[in-house]
């Protein structure tokens, strides 16, 4: 009996670790736009299902011409390549038409304007998809490894190894390269980086690109895991990662991830001890509390050296 309640323990710890990678990607778009323009995008959560889409639209397509079975590491990469791509293209758009022009308004209007915006993307993918779910291939990644009654599926071990080197990337990228000290510089202080010749308006637009890239992808994992995609996929998951976001410290990259790992884990095991059919109030619950009790979050929201 104690064997086969830590084999549950740790199945439950794996699908955690999943599901928080996912959330911990999405939440890194959030936490980047608001610690380089101090906005809260809520139209993220679009970005992450219209990544989802694309994914589904090419890997049905590459499935359909075989091309899966000869050559499923080109037909994954260039999947998730061109619907990070098209998502990054996207968010620049937004950006630009809904955010832009409000800067130096009030953060009232910018944030109708990005609930507006998270509204017309929305019903734009459910004019342009349909209300229906939308199924990905179901021969994709059939089985997985097998440890007692543990279960490592081959999809999640390719979500845990996808999201740990886009984690990995980011984190190389605004850390030691001079575009991601442009971005840090430009979080801390607009005026004195465009002193140093540094391009806010195109800091803010790669900072908006790399975060829905990053949604995208997480979008593409989501739809492998569960089976299909929603017009309306992105709201919950959304809520969800702005809430890991907070709980890691809004505009604290670091934070960002450790919260979205935090919010998977306590999302599945409070699913699998207490109840499923309120896993989606526990990412609620952490958020109220983290508002109530420590509203910078676990890592401070203002810290130079993870803040982006």
């Amino acid at each position: 009996m104690k064997k086969d309640n830590m084999d549950y323990f740790i199945q439950q710890l794996i699908n955690g670790i999943t599901l928080g990678g996912i959330y911990a990607l999405i939440a890194l778009g959030y936490t980047m736009v608001y610690g380089v323009i101090q906005l809260i995008n809520f139209a993220h959560g679009e970005f992450f299902a219209a990544g989802g889409y694309v994914g589904v639209i090419f890997l049905s397509f590459f499935t359909g011409l075989g091309y899966m079975e000869t050559y499923p590491v080109v037909c994954l990469t260039a999947s998730f390549g061109l619907a990070m791509a098209y998502c990054a293209y996207l968010a620049i758009g937004v950006e630009k038409i809904a955010y832009k022009p409000l800067r130096k308004e009030s953060r009232l209007a910018a944030l109708l304007s990005a609930l507006g915006m998270s509204i017309f993307l929305s019903n734009g993918l459910m004019l342009t998809q349909g209300v229906y779910d939308k199924a990905y291939p179901s021969e994709l990644f059939q089985g997985g490894m097998h440890f007692g009654m543990v279960t490592v599926s081959y999809l999640q071990v390719l979500i845990l190894v996808l999201t740990g080197v886009l984690l990995v990337a980011l984190n190389f990228l605004v850390f030691k390269t001079k575009m991601g000290m442009a971005m840090r510089a430009t979080a801390q202080d607009k005026t004195m980086s465009a002193l140093v010749a540094i391009s806010s308006n195109r800091i803010i637009s790669l900072t908006f690109a790399i975060g829905a890239g990053l949604a995208a992808a997480a979008g593409i994992m989501v739809g492998l895991y569960y089976g299909s995609v929603r017009y309306d996929m992105g709201f919950i998951p959304g809520i969800k990662a702005f809430s890991a976001a907070v709980l890691g410290g809004i505009g604290n990259i670091t934070g960002a991830m450790v919260g979205g790992l935090i919010i998977g884990m306590v999302e599945v095991f409070g699913a699998g001890y207490i109840s499923g059919e309120y896993k989606d109030v526990f990412a609620f619950i952490i958020l109220i509390s983290v508002l109530y009790f420590k509203p910078t979050g676990i890592m401070g929201e203002n810290i130079d050296d993870t803040r982006v």
